[in-house]
Protein backbone atom coordinates (compact mmCIF):
# COMPACT_ATOMS: atom_id res chain seq x y z
CA UNK A 1 0.00 0.00 0.00
CA UNK A 2 2.81 2.42 0.82
CA UNK A 3 4.13 2.45 -2.73
CA UNK A 4 1.16 4.51 -3.89
CA UNK A 5 1.80 7.29 -1.35
CA UNK A 6 4.02 10.39 -1.56
CA UNK A 7 5.05 12.00 1.72
CA UNK A 8 6.31 15.53 2.40
CA UNK A 9 8.84 15.93 5.23
CA UNK A 10 9.29 19.45 6.63
CA UNK A 11 12.20 20.12 9.02
CA UNK A 12 15.18 22.49 9.10
CA UNK A 13 17.43 19.70 10.45
CA UNK A 14 19.01 18.47 7.22
CA UNK A 15 20.54 15.43 8.95
CA UNK A 16 17.16 14.31 10.26
CA UNK A 17 15.58 14.91 6.87
CA UNK A 18 18.17 12.73 5.17
CA UNK A 19 17.78 9.94 7.75
CA UNK A 20 13.96 9.95 7.66
CA UNK A 21 13.94 10.06 3.87
CA UNK A 22 16.13 6.95 3.69
CA UNK A 23 13.98 5.01 6.15
CA UNK A 24 10.68 5.99 4.55
CA UNK A 25 11.93 5.24 1.04
CA UNK A 26 13.10 1.84 2.30
CA UNK A 27 9.51 1.26 3.44
CA UNK A 28 8.20 1.93 -0.06
CA UNK A 29 7.12 5.57 0.23
CA UNK A 30 7.97 8.30 -2.25
CA UNK A 31 9.45 11.22 -0.29
CA UNK A 32 9.92 14.95 -0.90
CA UNK A 33 11.49 17.34 1.62
CA UNK A 34 11.31 21.02 2.58
CA UNK A 35 13.36 22.93 5.14
CA UNK A 36 10.99 25.90 5.63
CA UNK A 37 7.26 26.49 5.87
CA UNK A 38 7.20 28.56 2.68
CA UNK A 39 9.08 25.87 0.76
CA UNK A 40 6.54 23.33 2.03
CA UNK A 41 3.58 25.44 0.87
CA UNK A 42 5.22 25.84 -2.54
CA UNK A 43 5.63 22.06 -2.79
CA UNK A 44 2.01 21.53 -1.80
CA UNK A 45 0.87 23.99 -4.47
CA UNK A 46 2.46 22.03 -7.31
CA UNK A 47 2.61 18.41 -6.10
CA UNK A 48 0.11 15.96 -4.71
CA UNK A 49 0.93 14.38 -1.36
CA UNK A 50 -0.75 11.71 0.76
CA UNK A 51 0.62 12.97 4.11
CA UNK A 52 2.84 15.67 5.66
CA UNK A 53 5.31 15.12 8.50
CA UNK A 54 6.22 18.53 9.93
CA UNK A 55 8.41 19.87 12.73
CA UNK A 56 6.70 22.36 15.05
CA UNK A 57 9.81 24.60 15.14
CA UNK A 58 10.71 26.01 11.70
CA UNK A 59 13.06 28.92 10.90
CA UNK A 60 10.59 31.13 9.00
CA UNK A 61 7.26 30.29 10.62
CA UNK A 62 5.78 28.32 13.46
CA UNK A 63 4.94 24.76 12.38
CA UNK A 64 1.52 25.05 13.99
CA UNK A 65 0.80 28.06 11.78
CA UNK A 66 1.84 25.98 8.77
CA UNK A 67 -0.53 23.24 9.93
CA UNK A 68 -3.35 25.80 9.97
CA UNK A 69 -2.59 26.77 6.36
CA UNK A 70 -2.46 23.13 5.29
CA UNK A 71 -5.76 22.43 7.02
CA UNK A 72 -7.35 25.42 5.25
CA UNK A 73 -5.97 24.72 1.77
CA UNK A 74 -5.92 20.91 1.86
CA UNK A 75 -8.59 19.77 4.36
CA UNK A 76 -8.25 16.08 3.49
CA UNK A 77 -4.45 15.97 3.83
CA UNK A 78 -3.29 14.28 7.09
CA UNK A 79 -0.46 15.94 9.06
CA UNK A 80 1.84 14.45 11.71
CA UNK A 81 3.78 16.91 13.92
CA UNK A 82 7.27 16.39 15.31
CA UNK A 83 7.74 18.19 18.62
CA UNK A 84 10.33 18.95 21.27
CA UNK A 85 9.35 18.53 24.93
CA UNK A 86 8.62 22.24 25.32
CA UNK A 87 6.06 22.25 22.55
CA UNK A 88 4.03 19.21 23.64
CA UNK A 89 1.09 21.33 24.94
CA UNK A 90 0.89 23.05 21.56
CA UNK A 91 0.92 19.70 19.79
CA UNK A 92 -1.88 18.40 22.00
CA UNK A 93 -3.91 21.50 21.13
CA UNK A 94 -3.22 20.90 17.44
CA UNK A 95 -4.54 17.34 17.82
CA UNK A 96 -7.88 18.75 18.92
CA UNK A 97 -7.86 20.85 15.73
CA UNK A 98 -7.42 17.86 13.46
CA UNK A 99 -3.72 16.92 13.35
CA UNK A 100 -3.37 13.18 12.70
CA UNK A 101 -0.75 12.68 15.39
CA UNK A 102 2.47 13.94 16.97
CA UNK A 103 5.78 12.47 18.03
CA UNK A 104 8.24 13.80 20.61
CA UNK A 105 11.89 14.03 19.55
CA UNK A 106 13.89 11.84 19.70
CA UNK A 107 11.59 9.09 18.43
CA UNK A 108 11.83 5.55 17.12
CA UNK A 109 11.40 5.38 13.34
CA UNK A 110 9.21 2.29 13.81
CA UNK A 111 6.76 4.42 15.81
CA UNK A 112 6.73 7.03 13.04
CA UNK A 113 6.05 4.36 10.41
CA UNK A 114 3.16 3.04 12.52
CA UNK A 115 1.65 6.54 12.84
CA UNK A 116 2.02 7.18 9.12
CA UNK A 117 0.35 3.89 8.27
CA UNK A 118 -2.51 4.59 10.68
CA UNK A 119 -3.02 8.14 9.37
CA UNK A 120 -3.06 6.96 5.75
CA UNK A 121 -5.50 4.20 6.61
CA UNK A 122 -7.90 6.73 8.15
CA UNK A 123 -7.50 9.05 5.16
CA UNK A 124 -8.27 6.30 2.63
CA UNK A 125 -11.88 5.13 2.21
CA UNK A 126 -12.49 1.43 2.95
CA UNK A 127 -11.65 -0.77 -0.02
CA UNK A 128 -9.88 2.00 -1.93
CA UNK A 129 -6.85 1.12 -4.04
CA UNK A 130 -4.67 2.83 -6.60
CA UNK A 131 -6.63 1.19 -9.43
CA UNK A 132 -9.97 2.31 -7.98
CA UNK A 133 -8.59 5.80 -7.42
CA UNK A 134 -7.88 6.14 -11.12
CA UNK A 135 -11.16 4.56 -12.21
CA UNK A 136 -13.53 6.66 -10.12
CA UNK A 137 -12.11 9.99 -11.35
CA UNK A 138 -11.25 8.91 -14.91
CA UNK A 139 -13.53 11.52 -16.52
CA UNK A 140 -12.03 14.39 -14.53
CA UNK A 141 -8.84 15.13 -16.46
CA UNK A 142 -6.49 17.12 -14.24
CA UNK A 143 -3.08 17.34 -12.65
CA UNK A 144 -3.49 20.71 -10.94
CA UNK A 145 -2.98 20.88 -7.19
CA UNK A 146 -6.33 22.65 -6.71
CA UNK A 147 -8.29 19.93 -8.50
CA UNK A 148 -6.35 17.18 -6.74
CA UNK A 149 -7.26 18.68 -3.36
CA UNK A 150 -10.91 18.85 -4.40
CA UNK A 151 -10.85 15.24 -5.61
CA UNK A 152 -9.24 14.07 -2.38
CA UNK A 153 -12.14 15.64 -0.49
CA UNK A 154 -14.68 14.17 -2.90
CA UNK A 155 -13.25 10.67 -2.47
CA UNK A 156 -13.53 10.92 1.32
CA UNK A 157 -17.08 12.26 1.08
CA UNK A 158 -18.05 9.46 -1.29
CA UNK A 159 -17.48 6.86 1.41
CA UNK A 160 -20.26 8.40 3.51
CA UNK A 161 -23.92 8.85 2.62
CA UNK A 162 -23.95 12.62 3.25
CA UNK A 163 -25.81 14.88 0.82
CA UNK A 164 -23.42 16.91 -1.33
CA UNK A 165 -23.87 20.33 -2.93
CA UNK A 166 -21.52 21.01 -5.84
CA UNK A 167 -21.03 24.67 -6.72
CA UNK A 168 -19.31 26.03 -9.80
CA UNK A 169 -19.72 28.00 -12.99
CA UNK A 170 -21.47 26.50 -16.00
CA UNK A 171 -19.21 24.14 -17.90
CA UNK A 172 -16.85 23.29 -15.02
CA UNK A 173 -17.95 19.63 -14.86
CA UNK A 174 -20.40 19.45 -11.97
CA UNK A 175 -22.17 16.35 -13.31
CA UNK A 176 -18.83 14.63 -13.95
CA UNK A 177 -17.88 15.22 -10.32
CA UNK A 178 -21.26 13.92 -9.16
CA UNK A 179 -20.77 10.74 -11.22
CA UNK A 180 -17.26 10.36 -9.81
CA UNK A 181 -18.58 10.59 -6.24
CA UNK A 182 -21.16 7.91 -7.10
CA UNK A 183 -18.50 5.61 -8.60
CA UNK A 184 -16.32 5.97 -5.48
CA UNK A 185 -19.24 5.28 -3.13
CA UNK A 186 -20.66 2.01 -1.76
CA UNK A 187 -23.64 2.67 -4.10
CA UNK A 188 -21.47 2.40 -7.23
CA UNK A 189 -23.22 -0.76 -8.48
CA UNK A 190 -26.66 0.88 -8.23
CA UNK A 191 -28.23 3.48 -10.59
CA UNK A 192 -26.98 7.04 -11.05
CA UNK A 193 -29.88 9.19 -12.23
CA UNK A 194 -29.46 12.84 -13.29
CA UNK A 195 -32.07 15.54 -13.90
CA UNK A 196 -31.71 19.22 -14.76
CA UNK A 197 -34.25 20.98 -12.53
CA UNK A 198 -34.14 24.12 -14.66
CA UNK A 199 -34.77 22.42 -18.00
CA UNK A 200 -38.17 20.85 -17.23
CA UNK A 201 -41.41 22.86 -16.91
CA UNK A 202 -42.76 23.09 -13.36
CA UNK A 203 -45.92 21.20 -14.31
CA UNK A 204 -43.88 18.18 -15.40
CA UNK A 205 -41.02 18.31 -12.89
CA UNK A 206 -43.07 16.93 -9.98
CA UNK A 207 -44.15 13.92 -12.03
CA UNK A 208 -40.59 13.38 -13.30
CA UNK A 209 -39.19 13.36 -9.78
CA UNK A 210 -41.90 11.59 -7.80
CA UNK A 211 -43.78 9.65 -10.48
CA UNK A 212 -47.54 9.43 -11.02
CA UNK A 213 -50.32 6.90 -11.06
CA UNK A 214 -52.37 6.08 -14.11
CA UNK A 215 -55.20 8.57 -14.44
CA UNK A 216 -53.64 11.03 -11.98
CA UNK A 217 -54.15 13.84 -14.48
CA UNK A 218 -55.16 14.35 -18.08
CA UNK A 219 -52.79 12.45 -20.32
CA UNK A 220 -51.51 10.11 -17.55
CA UNK A 221 -52.44 6.94 -19.42
CA UNK A 222 -49.75 4.79 -17.80
CA UNK A 223 -48.09 4.60 -14.40
CA UNK A 224 -44.77 6.51 -14.26
CA UNK A 225 -42.09 5.35 -11.81
CA UNK A 226 -40.38 8.70 -11.25
CA UNK A 227 -36.67 9.37 -10.83
CA UNK A 228 -36.55 8.97 -7.04
CA UNK A 229 -37.79 5.40 -7.30
CA UNK A 230 -35.65 4.74 -10.40
CA UNK A 231 -32.58 5.76 -8.38
CA UNK A 232 -33.49 3.51 -5.43
CA UNK A 233 -30.29 2.20 -3.85
CA UNK A 234 -28.16 4.59 -5.87
CA UNK A 235 -27.62 8.32 -6.37
CA UNK A 236 -29.98 11.03 -7.63
CA UNK A 237 -28.23 14.07 -9.08
CA UNK A 238 -30.32 17.26 -8.98
CA UNK A 239 -28.57 19.63 -11.36
CA UNK A 240 -29.34 23.37 -11.21
CA UNK A 241 -31.37 22.88 -8.05
CA UNK A 242 -31.35 26.65 -7.56
CA UNK A 243 -33.88 26.87 -10.42
CA UNK A 244 -36.40 24.58 -8.71
CA UNK A 245 -39.77 26.34 -8.07
CA UNK A 246 -40.57 27.11 -4.43
CA UNK A 247 -43.71 24.94 -4.40
CA UNK A 248 -41.70 21.92 -5.48
CA UNK A 249 -38.96 22.70 -2.96
CA UNK A 250 -41.51 22.07 -0.20
CA UNK A 251 -42.35 18.64 -1.61
CA UNK A 252 -38.70 17.75 -2.11
CA UNK A 253 -37.95 18.68 1.50
CA UNK A 254 -40.71 16.35 2.69
CA UNK A 255 -39.29 13.47 0.66
CA UNK A 256 -35.80 14.03 2.08
CA UNK A 257 -37.13 14.24 5.65
CA UNK A 258 -39.39 11.19 5.45
CA UNK A 259 -37.20 9.15 3.09
CA UNK A 260 -40.38 8.23 1.27
CA UNK A 261 -42.04 9.43 -1.93
CA UNK A 262 -45.73 9.60 -2.82
CA UNK A 263 -46.38 9.63 -6.57
CA UNK A 264 -48.90 12.12 -7.96
CA UNK A 265 -52.36 10.57 -7.61
CA UNK A 266 -51.23 7.92 -5.09
CA UNK A 267 -52.58 7.54 -1.56
CA UNK A 268 -49.59 5.69 -0.11
CA UNK A 269 -45.97 6.82 0.18
CA UNK A 270 -43.22 4.39 -0.82
CA UNK A 271 -39.90 4.22 1.09
CA UNK A 272 -36.78 5.15 -0.86
CA UNK A 273 -33.07 4.69 -0.30
CA UNK A 274 -31.37 7.39 -2.36
CA UNK A 275 -28.28 9.55 -1.91
CA UNK A 276 -28.79 13.16 -3.04
CA UNK A 277 -26.07 15.07 -4.87
CA UNK A 278 -27.11 18.56 -6.00
CA UNK A 279 -25.43 21.21 -8.10
CA UNK A 280 -25.89 24.87 -8.91
CA UNK A 281 -24.10 27.67 -10.73
CA UNK A 282 -26.13 30.38 -8.99
CA UNK A 283 -25.56 31.98 -5.58
CA UNK A 284 -27.88 30.03 -3.25
CA UNK A 285 -26.96 32.28 -0.32
CA UNK A 286 -28.32 35.27 -2.24
CA UNK A 287 -31.39 33.22 -3.23
CA UNK A 288 -31.98 32.52 0.48
CA UNK A 289 -31.84 36.23 1.30
CA UNK A 290 -34.29 37.00 -1.51
CA UNK A 291 -36.72 34.28 -0.44
CA UNK A 292 -36.21 32.32 -3.66
CA UNK A 293 -34.81 29.22 -1.97
CA UNK A 294 -35.97 27.55 1.24
CA UNK A 295 -33.51 27.65 4.11
CA UNK A 296 -34.58 24.25 5.51
CA UNK A 297 -34.04 22.59 2.13
CA UNK A 298 -30.69 24.35 1.75
CA UNK A 299 -29.35 22.74 4.92
CA UNK A 300 -30.70 19.34 3.85
CA UNK A 301 -28.84 19.32 0.54
CA UNK A 302 -25.74 21.20 1.74
CA UNK A 303 -24.37 18.78 4.33
CA UNK A 304 -21.06 18.89 2.44
CA UNK A 305 -20.17 21.57 -0.11
CA UNK A 306 -17.62 21.23 -2.92
CA UNK A 307 -16.59 24.11 -5.17
CA UNK A 308 -15.31 23.36 -8.66
CA UNK A 309 -12.74 25.91 -9.85
CA UNK A 310 -13.20 27.66 -13.17
CA UNK A 311 -10.87 26.72 -16.03
CA UNK A 312 -9.16 30.12 -15.69
CA UNK A 313 -8.28 29.09 -12.11
CA UNK A 314 -6.66 25.82 -13.24
CA UNK A 315 -4.87 26.88 -16.43
CA UNK A 316 -2.16 24.25 -15.95
CA UNK A 317 -4.82 21.68 -16.90
CA UNK A 318 -5.60 23.28 -20.29
CA UNK A 319 -2.89 21.43 -22.32
CA UNK A 320 -3.86 18.13 -20.66
CA UNK A 321 -7.57 18.65 -21.37
CA UNK A 322 -6.96 19.85 -24.92
CA UNK A 323 -4.84 16.78 -25.68
CA UNK A 324 -7.50 14.48 -24.18
CA UNK A 325 -10.24 16.05 -26.28
CA UNK A 326 -8.01 15.95 -29.38
CA UNK A 327 -7.39 12.21 -29.07
CA UNK A 328 -11.08 11.50 -28.44
CA UNK A 329 -12.24 13.66 -31.36
CA UNK A 330 -9.61 12.29 -33.73
CA UNK A 331 -11.30 8.91 -33.35
CA UNK A 332 -14.73 10.48 -33.83
CA UNK A 333 -13.73 12.14 -37.10
CA UNK A 334 -11.46 9.33 -38.25
CA UNK A 335 -8.44 11.62 -38.50
CA UNK A 336 -4.77 11.17 -37.73
CA UNK A 337 -4.17 14.09 -35.35
CA UNK A 338 -1.05 14.07 -33.19
CA UNK A 339 -1.36 17.35 -31.32
CA UNK A 340 -1.40 21.13 -31.54
CA UNK A 341 1.20 23.38 -33.10
CA UNK A 342 3.15 25.19 -30.33
CA UNK A 343 1.53 28.57 -31.06
CA UNK A 344 -1.91 26.92 -31.19
CA UNK A 345 -1.38 25.42 -27.74
CA UNK A 346 -0.19 28.82 -26.50
CA UNK A 347 -3.42 30.38 -27.81
CA UNK A 348 -5.48 27.82 -25.89
CA UNK A 349 -3.45 28.28 -22.71
CA UNK A 350 -3.81 32.08 -22.72
CA UNK A 351 -7.42 32.44 -23.92
CA UNK A 352 -10.24 33.54 -21.62
CA UNK A 353 -12.58 30.63 -20.87
CA UNK A 354 -15.95 32.05 -19.83
CA UNK A 355 -17.55 28.73 -20.78
CA UNK A 356 -14.92 26.71 -18.91
CA UNK A 357 -14.16 23.09 -19.86
CA UNK A 358 -17.27 22.80 -22.01
CA UNK A 359 -16.13 25.75 -24.12
CA UNK A 360 -12.61 24.30 -24.42
CA UNK A 361 -14.05 21.02 -25.69
CA UNK A 362 -16.17 22.91 -28.23
CA UNK A 363 -13.16 24.90 -29.47
CA UNK A 364 -11.03 21.76 -29.83
CA UNK A 365 -13.84 19.99 -31.69
CA UNK A 366 -14.24 22.85 -34.17
CA UNK A 367 -10.50 22.88 -34.82
CA UNK A 368 -10.34 19.10 -35.20
CA UNK A 369 -13.28 18.99 -37.60
CA UNK A 370 -11.47 21.36 -39.99
CA UNK A 371 -7.91 20.11 -39.51
CA UNK A 372 -6.14 18.72 -42.57
CA UNK A 373 -2.72 18.22 -41.00
CA UNK A 374 -1.48 16.06 -38.13
CA UNK A 375 -0.71 19.16 -36.03
CA UNK A 376 -3.70 21.46 -35.51
CA UNK A 377 -2.54 24.96 -36.59
CA UNK A 378 -3.00 28.26 -34.74
CA UNK A 379 -5.34 29.60 -37.43
CA UNK A 380 -7.99 26.93 -36.72
CA UNK A 381 -7.76 27.52 -32.97
CA UNK A 382 -8.14 31.29 -33.49
CA UNK A 383 -11.12 30.67 -35.74
CA UNK A 384 -12.81 28.49 -33.13
CA UNK A 385 -12.01 31.10 -30.47
CA UNK A 386 -13.45 33.76 -32.81
CA UNK A 387 -10.16 35.65 -32.73
CA UNK A 388 -9.87 38.00 -35.68
CA UNK A 389 -6.59 37.53 -37.56
CA UNK A 390 -4.24 40.49 -37.17
CA UNK A 391 -4.31 42.66 -40.27
CA UNK A 392 -0.91 42.73 -41.95
CA UNK A 393 -0.14 46.36 -42.80
CA UNK A 394 2.91 47.87 -44.37
CA UNK A 395 4.90 50.31 -42.23
CA UNK A 396 3.83 53.35 -44.28
CA UNK A 397 0.12 52.45 -44.12
CA UNK A 398 0.28 51.69 -40.39
CA UNK A 399 2.01 55.03 -39.77
CA UNK A 400 -0.61 56.87 -41.85
CA UNK A 401 -3.48 55.27 -39.94
CA UNK A 402 -1.91 56.12 -36.59
CA UNK A 403 -1.27 59.71 -37.66
CA UNK A 404 -4.84 60.25 -38.84
CA UNK A 405 -6.36 58.67 -35.71
CA UNK A 406 -4.10 60.84 -33.55
CA UNK A 407 -5.19 64.03 -35.32
CA UNK A 408 -8.85 63.04 -35.06
CA UNK A 409 -8.51 62.60 -31.30
CA UNK A 410 -6.81 66.00 -30.96
CA UNK A 411 -9.57 67.75 -32.94
CA UNK A 412 -12.23 66.04 -30.86
CA UNK A 413 -10.45 67.07 -27.67
CA UNK A 414 -10.18 70.72 -28.73
CA UNK A 415 -13.56 70.88 -30.52
CA UNK A 416 -11.79 71.80 -33.79
CA UNK A 417 -9.58 74.57 -32.34
CA UNK A 418 -6.44 74.30 -34.49
CA UNK A 419 -4.29 76.53 -32.25
CA UNK A 420 -5.00 74.38 -29.18
CA UNK A 421 -4.54 71.13 -31.11
CA UNK A 422 -1.22 72.31 -32.60
CA UNK A 423 0.06 73.34 -29.17
CA UNK A 424 -0.77 69.90 -27.70
CA UNK A 425 0.94 68.21 -30.65
CA UNK A 426 4.02 70.43 -30.31
CA UNK A 427 3.67 71.79 -33.85
CA UNK A 428 3.12 75.32 -35.26
CA UNK A 429 -0.22 76.18 -36.88
CA UNK A 430 1.12 76.11 -40.45
CA UNK A 431 2.68 72.66 -40.04
CA UNK A 432 -0.41 71.37 -38.28
CA UNK A 433 -2.67 72.58 -41.13
CA UNK A 434 -0.48 70.71 -43.60
CA UNK A 435 -0.88 67.53 -41.54
CA UNK A 436 -4.66 67.98 -41.54
CA UNK A 437 -4.74 68.49 -45.29
CA UNK A 438 -2.62 65.40 -45.91
CA UNK A 439 -5.05 63.29 -43.86
CA UNK A 440 -8.14 64.87 -45.39
CA UNK A 441 -9.40 66.36 -42.13
CA UNK A 442 -11.37 69.62 -41.88
CA UNK A 443 -11.25 71.14 -38.37
CA UNK A 444 -14.52 72.99 -39.01
CA UNK A 445 -16.40 69.71 -38.99
CA UNK A 446 -15.28 69.03 -35.42
CA UNK A 447 -16.99 72.20 -34.21
CA UNK A 448 -20.48 70.89 -34.89
CA UNK A 449 -22.47 67.67 -35.29
CA UNK A 450 -21.03 67.01 -38.74
CA UNK A 451 -17.95 65.41 -37.17
CA UNK A 452 -19.48 61.94 -37.11
CA UNK A 453 -20.41 62.17 -40.78
CA UNK A 454 -16.87 63.21 -41.72
CA UNK A 455 -15.37 60.32 -39.79
CA UNK A 456 -17.79 57.94 -41.46
CA UNK A 457 -16.76 59.08 -44.93
CA UNK A 458 -13.08 58.53 -44.17
CA UNK A 459 -13.48 55.40 -42.03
Amino acid sequence: MSGAHRLLLVDDDTGLLRLLSMRLKASGYAVSTAETAEAALLRLAVERFSLVVCDVRLPDRDGLSLFGDIRHQHPALPVILLTAHGTIPDAVEATSQGVSGYLTKPFDSAVLLAQISRALEHATPPGASAAIDEAWRADLISHSARMNTLLDEARLIAASDASVLIRGQSGTGKELLARAIHRASPRAAEPFIAINCGAIPEALLESELFGHERGAFTGATVRHTGLFRAAHGGTLFLDEIGDMPLALQVKLLRVLQERAVRPVGATQAEPIDVRIVSATHCDLDAALDQGQFREDLYYRINVVSLVLPSLDERREDIPLLADHFLRTLAKKYGKHLTGFAPDALEALATASWAGNVRQLQNVVEQACALATTALVPRALVDRALRVKPMEALGYAEAKQRFERNYLVQLLKLTAGNVSDAARIAGRNRTEFYRLLQRCGLDPVLFRNDAADAALGRHG
